[in-house]
């Protein structure tokens, strides 16, 4: 390593690299590699069991709601209640309840898909999302065309 002289009259620049930090970083990562390279390759031997089963498949029940236009409300495309679904709202809705309730007891897992008309008044689809959380459903879904 060279070192700058005590006689005034030479001033050059010392121009050698001092790579003591760099020796003594290389060490420490290497250190941390060396340590920490076993433990990530290692692991437990376990047996596990052999099982012949398929996997359950079942899907959960999905029921779709259909409203048109004139307020009709359609379960799988049948219509609920009266011809007239205007005049009788309630009576819908109480149907509406029911086959969901009985639906459910069949397959706690239901799920709803609702399309709607886009003419249709948002106050008949908030009342039939209504009827369907008071009958208990968990899972309501909304079904939209993707946009052309």
């Amino acid at each position: 390593m060279a070192f700058g002289s005590f006689d005034s009259g030479a001033t050059r620049p010392m121009v050698d690299i001092n790579t003591t930090p760099l020796v003594d970083v290389m060490l420490v990562l290497l250190i941390i590699f060396l340590v920490t390279a076993p433990l990530m390759t290692q692991g437990i031997k376990v047996d596990l069991p052999q099982a012949s089963a398929q996997p359950s498949a079942a899907e959960p029940e999905t029921v779709r709601l259909a409203l048109d236009a004139n307020g009709t409300l359609f379960w799988n495309d049948t219509p609920i209640g009266s011809a007239d679904a205007a005049n009788n709202l309630e009576t819908d809705l109480a149907a509406l309840e029911t086959r969901l309730q009985t639906a459910l007891a069949a397959d706690s897992e239901l799920e709803v898909h609702l399309s709607a008309d886009r003419d249709t008044r948002y106050q008949r689809i908030a009342e039939i999302m209504g009827a369907v959380k008071k009958a208990g459903v968990a899972k309501l879904g909304f079904v939209t065309l993707p946009a052309r």
